[in-house]
């Protein structure tokens, strides 16, 4: 008997040391996740340049509006609007906004189409079928217009291996090269006569913008779905392998690797883009948090857990990062600290990412509302009741809108 309870306190005792050892790491795990508060003085650039003005004829010539990602246009137009066209995709989603230049919205779809609308009246001037879905926002670089697509199998949950990107004539639609890559929804960059982009397989590339041909390739630890920004001579993406990379944007050499914080469970993902502001490196993630680092060291500098993943890529207005969740919330924070100076609740989940427009930011949530707030304050100035994704771009004369299966074009109404 007396061996038996040994052996009964033998197993005891080490019943206790693991659950020990669980509990040390789950508080172990639990204090690297959690939200880290940051600093003004510590890596941070307190002025910030004004919103830049595309190239002549170019009025929104990316998805995130400038090369660093920010999303905020400069042109002068806030609500009340009054709609002026409709554009109607003939039930076929809208997940990514047109580019806008040279009097035209060039908008992929997700079956497969290619299409320039007239800015002024909407109506279709050329379009080119693909075969396979589009699921980024083009780039306008001088008389082209250079798309990804993600694959030919558009109806399928992995539509395809055979993404591509196509560069087009601007004027008719002609093809002009093509390159053959993985699926890519990476929304394509132009810097110094190379186009940036990522695909499924985890590379980035950097090809010659007038022929095509591959200068570059950088393998990542996973899937690269999102959308590179450039600041400073360097490239930034994020990664599924829950990394965002700064690489040399002439040799593609990696100069830093930062890491998603530990967690129990996997890694968050990225999958949002980076917007590049006071020398810092906003991002969201599928971890359900916003972080930011330090765009010369990659060092985390600030994070915050919001309640849902973080599809949506960061807007900056002023010293504010603005991003929506899939919690339903809309957040403003302190660019320099992470603070939370505001947060709206919306009607639905928030999965796209935001666009500033003469300092009211806009959002759409998949309950199908897009909302107009005043970035400094929060408060809603403009709803519409329609949009999913990314909600609007502009020009200096309309305000256009991506909701569902339509594009909305809008001017600013006379004010009484």
């Amino acid at each position: 008997m007396s061996g038996l309870r040994g052996w009964r306190a033998f197993f005891f005792a080490c019943a206790v040391l693991a659950a020990s050892g669980l509990t040390a790491f789950v508080l172990h795990r639990k204090h690297e996740f959690r939200n880290i508060h940051g600093s003004s003085s510590v890596e941070f650039v307190t002025t910030q340049a004004k919103p830049t003005r595309p190239e002549e004829g170019v009025a929104w010539p990316r998805y995130g509006f400038d090369l660093a990602g920010t999303r905020n246009a400069g042109y002068r137009l806030r609500p009340p609007f009054r709609r002026v066209w409709a554009f109607n995709n003939n039930a076929t989603l809208l997940e990514f906004p047109p580019a806008v230049a040279y009097g035209k919205l060039f908008l992929p779809t997700w079956d497969g189409r290619f299409l320039a609308l007239d800015a002024r009246t909407g109506h279709l001037l050329w379009r080119h079928r693909s075969g396979r879905c589009g699921w980024g926002t083009p780039v306008v670089w001088r008389l082209l217009v250079i798309n990804t697509f993600i694959g030919h199998e558009c109806g399928s949950p992995i539509p395809g291996t055979d993404g591509e990107i196509v560069a087009y004539a601007q004027r008719t639609g002609a093809v002009r090269w093509r390159f053959r890559l993985g699926p890519c929804e990476s929304s394509p960059l132009v810097v110094g006569g190379l186009v940036y982009a990522g695909d499924w397989h985890g590379h980035v590339y950097a090809l010659d913008v007038r022929s095509g041909k591959a200068r570059w390739v950088f393998k990542a630890d996973g899937a690269v779905k999102g959308s590179p920004s450039f600041a400073d001579g360097k490239i930034y993406i994020g990664s599924y392998g829950g990394y965002v990379y700064a690489l040399d944007a002439r040799t593609g050499k990696q100069v830093w690797r930062a890491s998603a914080q530990p967690r129990l469970g996997h890694t968050g993902w990225f999958y949002s883009s980076p917007a590049i502001a006071h020398g810092r490196v906003f991002i969201g993630s599928t971890d359900g948090k916003v972080y930011s680092y330090g765009a010369r060291s990659g060092k985390l500098r600030w994070s915050y857990t919001t309640g849902g993943y973080v599809y949506a890529s960061p807007a900056v207005w002023r010293d504010r990062v603005l991003v929506g969740s899939l919690d339903g919330l809309f957040y403003a924070f302190d660019a320099a600290t992470g603070a939370v100076r505001w947060r709206f609740r919306a009607n639905g989940g928030i999965s796209g990412s935001a666009s500033i427009v003469d300092g009211v930011v806009y959002f759409s949530t998949l309950a199908h509302r897009t909302y107009g707030l005043e970035a400094r304050t929060g408060r809603a100035v403009w709803i519409y009741p329609d949009g999913e994704y990314t909600p609007v771009v502009a020009d200096s004369h309309r305000l256009y809108v991506v909701g569902y299966r339509r594009v909305y074009a809008f001017t600013q109404r006379a004010r009484s």
